[in-house]
């Protein structure tokens, strides 16, 4: 996109993470936060303030003036802000979950493939060196043979009495309650790490805080290989240690302080290691400091955007596999309701 700032517009306030990207584009020189597009027009003023720039009442207006959009809306509403997007030629930056059923993800396919945008899904565990150091260790056998995966990935947040008033408890705007919301994040990350499930269980439980949503969840994902993969979310962890565990035939490894359940309760080293050898093994630590103990973490989709755009350096997690991770979890709510096994689809 050459070397001028890329020009960036933010699609409503509703989703906090907005602040972060936000913040992130004022600290940038590469790109300049053009302006806010909300169609809350209070929520959108007082963001625009807060963040210095302009507050823009038409959608079509502010397009004219950017190269690239972030969407942080209610997740329902997704799809229809893409599409619009993707008529101007906007690139996009979405927040996750990429949309709350399949219909809509293969809208959003549909549409950057048609205009052919960049379209980036938004996981920060993607973006996370010490994520980086698991998974490298993972894909070069360093463990052996994966034989199971725990990642427990919540916050308390639900405790808060004023949490019951926001949208995420609403079915009809978030698609659900924390196995969507926490749990995308986990199956963006079993992705990485172990590629496409085979099939899932699952348990769901909305009977400590009574939303109108799930608070707490268990998703045990299964591979043709044979390995297990644990997914545990809650809005009601009040603190915790390791977020993930993997156990392989030739070693293990724990990872604590990716998730804010165990961000301000873990100490280093945040990622352990042990290697089975002949004799008595040692756990080794690794040096690295996850992002989200430096309070950088939700900062970093923006750059990474950004970067892509200039230079093409990075890869980013499009379209099509951003679709994977909602089949994942759409199919373990199925099997929740079920009680039974369900194939991943």
């Amino acid at each position: 996109m050459g070397n001028d700032p890329v020009r960036f517009g933010i699609l409503s306030f509703a989703h906090y993470h907005a602040n972060f990207w936000a913040q992130s584009l004022r600290e940038m020189t590469e790109a300049v936060l053009v302006g806010v597009w909300d169609e809350d027009p209070q929520r959108g003023l007082e963001a625009a303030g807060r963040y210095g720039t302009r507050y823009y009442r038409d959608l079509k207006t502010l397009f004219r003036e950017c190269d690239a959009v972030g969407i942080t809306s209610e997740t329902v509403k997704h799809a229809d802000l893409v599409e619009e997007a993707t008529k101007a030629g906007m690139h996009i930056l979405c927040e996750k979950p990429m949309a709350t059923t399949l219909e809509d993800c293969n809208r959003i396919v549909r549409a950057v493939r048609k205009a052919g945008v960049v379209y980036m899904q938004n996981f920060p565990k993607r973006y996370d060196p010490v994520n980086h150091e698991l998974v490298t260790m993972v894909h070069r056998g360093e463990l052996g043979k994966i034989v199971m995966a725990r990642i427990r990935h919540g916050h308390s947040h639900g405790l808060d009495s004023t949490f019951a008033k926001q949208w995420f408890v609403d079915p009809a705007l978030s698609g659900g309650g924390t196995l969507i919301d926490e749990g995308i994040h986990a199956a963006d990350f079993l992705l990485w790490l172990l590629g496409e499930p085979q099939e899932v269980r699952a348990t769901i439980s909305d009977r400590v805080l009574r939303l109108p949503v799930e608070d707490t969840s268990l998703a045990v994902f299964s591979y043709p290989s044979g390995t297990l993969a644990e997914v545990c979310t809650s809005w009601s962890f009040v603190a915790s240690e390791q977020s993930v565990e993997v156990y392989g035939t030739k070693g293990s490894a724990l990872l604590a302080g990716v998730d804010l359940a165990s961000r301000d309760f873990s100490t280093t080293p945040y990622l352990k290691v042990f290697h089975r050898t002949g004799e008595l093994g040692k756990w080794k630590g690794s040096e690295t400091i996850p992002y989200f103990k430096q309070g950088n973490f939700h900062q970093q989709g923006p750059k990474r955007f950004i970067e892509w755009l200039r230079t093409g350096a990075e890869p980013i997690t499009g379209a099509e596999e951003a679709r994977l991770s909602v089949a994942m979890i759409l199919t373990a709510y199925r099997a929740a309701a079920t009680g039974q096994a369900q194939r991943i689809r």
